[in-house]
């Protein structure tokens, strides 16, 4: 299926939709194993963010077009029932802003290592505040510069970093979300920053092994005593779900089977 020149990728048959969505800096096939361990009960619809695959023209996109994109998505692959979001890193930004705009299209969340922004800021130490800042300004940078350099540098950070992805699809334009972090202006993300406490059930799973924190402890506490969500600590980095993909499609399959 191809939307607003994004391909959507749509395999399995089960009565419920899953939507998965991926962060920096990979593509839909970081769900790959994910796919494999669900597609027999469930339809799970997968993409990769717009501006992100080489292919595509470079540019940077709104929150407000990607919201528009995710919304279009959904109404295409679920058969007016609310789906299951699955999300990760910018992913997850992007996935919650889109929860708090059309709730009554959401089911379920599984939020993977990015919690709660505005709780996140205000327990990281200096040390982890400098990591933010250097990587994400690092990050928005090459996507300003592009071409060959950005790419390199896009590249270099994701190394650092320990990603996952083919490195050959690794390129500057995956950087955008980052530039409209901080240089977005009136578009900028930072602008609709706002507390996330979602209403529908949750199950919120991160990697214990990392140079920050991407959510507060006060706030994974209150998240896990509402019934119905669960959070779940796993021994590895940013990337939980191919770290350890067998027990994370354990734990999630047992909670939304539950």
């Amino acid at each position: 299926m191809n939307i607003r020149g994004v391909e959507v990728h749509l395999e399995g048959a089960g009565a419920e939709t899953i939507v998965m969505v991926h962060g920096w800096p990979d593509t839909y096939r970081l769900w790959d194993r994910q796919v494999e361990a669900l597609k027999d009960r469930y339809r799970c619809v997968r993409f990769t963010l717009p501006g992100f695959d080489k292919k595509e023209p470079r540019n940077a996109y709104t929150l407000d077009e990607l919201i528009a994109f995710m919304d279009e998505v959904i109404a295409r692959v679920s058969s007016g029932k609310p789906v299951i979001l699955m999300l990760h890193d910018w992913g997850c930004a992007f996935g919650y802003r889109y929860y708090a705009r059309k709730r009554d299209k959401v089911a379920k969340i599984v939020g993977v290592d990015i919690g709660d922004p505005s709780s996140a800021r205000r327990v990281l130490t200096a040390r982890e505040k400098f990591i933010a800042m250097a990587y994400q300004t690092w990050n928005a940078l090459a996507w300003k510069i592009g071409g060959a350099v950005g790419d390199w540098m896009m590249r270099a950070m994701a190394r650092w970093g320990g990603a996952p992805s083919d490195p050959a699809q690794i390129t500057s334009r995956m950087g955008y979300p980052y530039w409209m972090l901080w240089f977005g202006g009136r578009d900028s993300y930072a602008r609709h920053g706002r507390r996330f406490a979602p209403e529908c059930p949750m199950l919120f799973i991160y990697g214990e092994r990392k140079p920050l924190r991407f959510h507060s402890p006060a706030w994974a506490e209150k998240l896990a005593a509402k019934r119905g969500n669960q959070v779940v600590a796993f021994d590895t980095g940013h990337w939980v779900m191919t770290e350890q993909a067998e027990r994370f499609n354990g734990v999630v399959r047992g909670w939304l089977t539950s």
